[in-house]
């Protein structure tokens, strides 16, 4: 039998006080998953603390390890599923809208992750196979210590969608689904992304 995840505390204080659940708007679905202190701030609605639970059980793991995979360090993913699930809470709690919530979490992995390697720059490295982006004499540890700050300099839905292609293995078909975009434009904007990160590697 599978072992139940440790339920973090610092969200399990949030889920007990939390206020009974609020209807969902059309601007804060277009808001989920990005960082805003003002929205922090605030106080949390959602729905009930056992919905939560299992909203938070089904989807622990696929957020761990996406992040585990982009910063390559266990406090840090530790760090960006408390982030997830918080920003999840912020929003209600509510994934109604949402057809692949598998999907829609591991986006919200790569956004906060992204988010703390531009806090963390210096500190974390970034699990990601660098030789197909620029092969050299250098050791691999170097390589993907580069290749994390240059992640880190991308807009972030260019950062969203090299992670989620390159390291969580998504096809150009999920991303144009996921992207509102159609294949041909993902080919071309990952190619263009690739280019960015060679030139800013190779500084």
């Amino acid at each position: 039998m599978k072992a139940r995840h440790s339920y973090p505390k610092f969200l399990l204080r949030h889920v007990i006080i939390a206020p009974p659940a609020r209807r969902v708007s059309r601007g804060d679905r277009n808001n989920m998953g990005t960082a805003s202190p003002e929205l922090d701030a605030q106080p949390i609605d959602m729905i009930s603390p056992t919905g939560f639970a299992e909203l938070y059980e089904r989807h622990y793991a696929t957020v761990y390890r996406a992040a585990l995979r982009v910063t390559g360090n266990a406090a840090d993913a530790e760090d960006v599923l408390q982030t997830v699930f918080l920003r999840v809470l912020n929003q209600g709690g509510r994934l109604d809208h949402v057809q692949a919530p598998a999907t829609y979490f591991r986006r919200a992995a790569a956004n906060a992750a992204v988010d703390l390697l531009r806090r963390r720059v210096t500190h974390s490295e970034v699990q990601l196979d660098s030789a197909s982006l620029l092969a050299s004499g250098e050791s691999p540890a170097l390589l993907k210590e580069r290749l994390r700050r240059a992640v880190a300099t991308l807009e972030q839905s260019d950062a969203v969608m090299f992670l989620l292609r390159y390291v969580e293995g998504l096809s150009n078909g999920e991303l144009a689904e996921l992207f509102g975009l159609d294949k041909n434009n993902i080919a071309v904007r990952l190619h263009r992304i690739r280019q960015a990160l060679q030139v800013e590697m190779e500084r």
